[in-house]
């Protein structure tokens, strides 16, 4: 784990990849760091993909600034009109790489970085980047699902084989996808001292979160670059992803389908 390289961003950014992450809120994914925010503390948020929870953030610290950074430019020019929808004038963007932050030593009040480092190829040294560029006494704060904890019911045999897949594809581009069980040794393994680990929970068992959880999947699995990966690398066939995709559709017309999706979560003082 020695890689500082970026690691490929498995999903892509896809219209149903982006779909999921417009779904985002500070309130659902970022609670534990809530408490924390006050107004007038500077941000980084990093990867910060189309700028929902930067604005839920940045909303809270106003007239504190904002520095929202990913490694997309496509996907910030999305932020950027979300946050402009808002009327938010305390957020500014840049690309960005966690592994090198092109930021001074002590500049920030809290870094956050949601669903990061599960894509990254040096976790650990992402972590100690974070630590450099927050301010002594200032809060790193970082929250990442874990994939092999995933629950669902009914148990379709083909969402096993979609589990398989992406854990598969994940670690082929360099990350961890298990990652959210993992975030407390990586901090302490990054020289954090002072550490709050906690854990979440998302849940989809209503007929509109199915619809728009497993929908999102049944697109994602045949259009986005997981697809094209698979494909690509002769992990799945054409067929298989059809099967997939056709399973999350079975589930979402499930009348008692239910899936829940573990998180790790760490807050850590600089």
């Amino acid at each position: 784990m020695n890689d500082t390289r970026p690691a490929k961003y498995t999903h892509g950014h896809h219209e149903s990849v982006l779909r999921s992450h417009q779904r985002r809120t500070a309130e659902d994914s970022a609670a534990y760091l809530l408490p924390y925010l006050e107004p007038g503390s500077s941000v980084l948020d990093i990867g910060c993909g189309p700028g929902t929870i930067t604005a839920d953030l940045a909303a809270r610290v106003a007239p504190g600034p904002v520095k929202a950074v990913d490694q997309s430019t496509d996907v910030l020019t999305v932020a950027r009109t979300e946050v402009q929808q808002r009327d938010l004038s305390n957020v500014t963007f840049a690309s960005a790489d966690v592994h090198h932050l092109d930021f001074p030593d002590d500049a920030f009040d809290v870094v956050h970085a949601h669903q990061v480092l599960q894509h990254v190829a040096n976790p650990v040294h992402a972590l100690r980047e974070m630590k450099r560029v927050c301010r002594p006494g200032g809060i790193v704060a970082a929250r990442d699902a874990d994939y092999a904890g995933f629950i669902w019911f009914p148990r379709l045999p083909a969402l096993d084989l979609w589990l398989d897949l992406y854990e598969k594809a994940a670690r082929a581009n360099g990350g961890e996808p298990d990652a959210g069980r993992r975030l407390l040794s990586w901090a302490l393994e990054a020289g954090f001292e002072d550490i709050t680990p906690t854990g979440s929970v998302w849940c989809y068992a209503t007929p509109a979160t199915r619809e728009w959880w497993g929908g999102m999947w049944a697109d994602r699995i045949l259009c986005s670059s997981v697809a094209r990966q698979l494909l690509d690398s002769g992990l799945a066939s054409a067929k298989q992803l059809e099967e997939i995709a056709d399973a999350w559709r079975n589930w979402v017309a499930a009348q008692d389908g239910w899936l829940s999706m573990p998180h790790g979560e760490i807050l850590c003082r600089a």
